[in-house]
């Protein structure tokens, strides 16, 4: 089976959330299954230099008012690419989000592509069975397929997170080389707009999201006003959890860590500590239980949930360190956290990996307050890292942790800590219980030890995914 993987980001090059992780590992998860994956992505100034380039896949003359653009060939470590190489839209300064002026006709050109390969192929002959789309960025390749000629490969679209969903108005259909009649309920029309998410929803042929609990949710009140459509299709949504590359988060073989460690030399965990304290700012205290988090400054993240909770968590003798940013609101709120309790509250208000990784080596609790979270990542790695996470029961967060109480805790079932209503109160209770829990060595290390054995790899969710593309009916042309 030959598969495109299509989407805005990759990790090690261009990466804002989870979605880049994924781009990067599922793929080659796949691969070692026996399937031929390849991947479609934009040839950002990022990508293009870390990349092999080997020649042109196919030439476009002109493309969604960009100008020229080619689909060149590449190669990234065990993973064969394809690169958007269209300059007007993608080899400039800003992100791949920035410059919204041209942001719908940018990824449209993303989507174009895609289906110009699975309708096409490239220049050698190769052609997808399965359009594999990611986010609203890749929402109209259904459509493209849909209303195009030719061959019509099977189209997969994944949702990572429903709250976006590339909205645009219904004047840039001719823009985006729609034709009129897809502008209706039954095509990209969702209330009067034109919906990238949307039409990918309603016109691929299966649809995922990245966990059980959030596949549920979406066809509730966590839709986004797609709750609906959602329901509809329900015998075709399928909620797979993501995974983690031990390849890359590995305590045992992490080149980030001052001391490397696994289930078999708990104690070399230790020095990770002071020096992840030093590096924000805290007091290198021993007995200090570090909280943590990792995370955009978003409200979704809960994090503000975090902020009614600073003076309660010093007051108890823990420390805190937040890494991410966002919302200045947000910012300046943990700014201020961190004036008013030197040594005791740090901040690292930017995205940097290698401090993520010391994040996770260091700390006794990663905090994932989240008020929705479609499958999550961060507490996944805590996990691995030995940080217990306490998180709020919702989405992704609530299949895959195991919050302690007497009951899983007798039974050596508990990894984390969990809490179910978005307030400040509630993750106080919740905070109580880990501090309580940290006074009882035995007990944390039971829960600590619990959550490093828990496997969380690839290779389950790659196989999910291929049964799930094996039950798309074959559509020919």
């Amino acid at each position: 089976m030959s598969i495109l993987f299509v989407g805005s980001e990759l990790f090690p090059y261009v990466k804002t959330g989870g979605l880049g992780d994924v781009m990067a590992a599922l793929p080659r998860a796949i691969r070692a299954l026996g399937a031929d994956v390849r991947l479609l992505v934009p040839a950002f100034p990022s990508i293009r230099s870390g990349v092999d380039v080997l020649g042109e896949a196919a030439v476009l003359p002109e493309l969604m008012g960009g100008g020229p653009a080619r689909i060149l060939r590449a190669n990234a470590p065990e993973l064969p690419l394809y690169l958007l190489d269209q300059p007007a839209f993608f080899d400039r300064p800003g992100g791949p989000y920035g410059h919204p002026g041209d942001l719908a006709r940018r990824f449209a050109a993303l989507a174009w592509a895609a289906a110009h390969l699975g309708r096409m192929g490239d220049a050698d002959g190769w052609r997808p069975d399965v359009l594999h789309g990611h986010d609203w960025q890749t929402g109209l390749m259904p459509a493209y397929v849909a209303y195009g000629d030719g061959p019509r490969p099977a189209t997969v679209m994944t949702i990572h997170n429903i709250a976006f969903q590339g909205r645009f108005p219904p004047s840039m259909l001719s823009e985006l080389w729609l034709p009129r009649h897809a502008l209706t309920p039954e095509g990209v029309e969702f209330h009067g707009d034109i919906c990238f998410l949307k039409a990918g929803l309603k016109l691929a042929d299966r649809l995922t999201t990245v966990s059980p609990t959030y596949a549920r949710e979406i066809q509730q009140a966590g839709g986004h006003g797609l709750e609906g459509l959602l329901t509809h299709r329900n015998d075709s949504l399928r909620g797979i959890i993501n995974g983690v590359d031990r390849d890359i988060w590995n305590p045992a073989k992490d080149p980030n860590l001052v001391s490397r460690y696994d289930l078999k030399h708990p104690a070399r965990r230790m020095p990770n500590r002071p020096d992840f304290q030093r590096r924000m700012g805290l007091h290198e205290d021993p007995e200090a239980p570090i909280f943590a988090a990792v995370s955009r400054l978003d409200p979704l993240k809960g994090l503000d949930l975090v902020l009614d909770n600073v003076d309660h968590l010093v007051s108890k003798g823990a420390q805190l360190a937040v890494l991410g940013t966002g919302d200045p609101h947000a910012e300046g709120a943990f700014r201020q956290a961190a004036q008013r309790h030197p040594g005791r509250v740090g901040v690292f208000l930017r995205y940097d990996e290698a401090m993520a990784h010391h994040a996770f080596a260091a700390a006794d609790v990663f905090l994932v307050p989240s008020r929705q979270e479609p499958c999550g990542l961060t507490q996944l790695y805590a996990q691995a890292y030995g940080a217990l996470p306490l998180v709020r029961r919702t989405g992704g967060l609530a299949d895959t942790v195991v919050g302690a109480s007497p009951e899983t805790l007798a039974d050596g079932t508990a990894t984390g800590f969990m809490f179910d209503t978005a307030s400040g109160w509630a993750l106080g209770e919740a905070i109580n219980m880990a501090l309580a829990l940290f006074q009882d060595p035995s007990a944390w290390r039971q829960v600590q030890r619990r959550g490093m054995l828990t496997e969380f790899g690839w290779e389950g969710p790659a196989r999910a995914y291929l049964d799930l593309y094996a039950t798309i009916p074959a559509k020919g042309v």
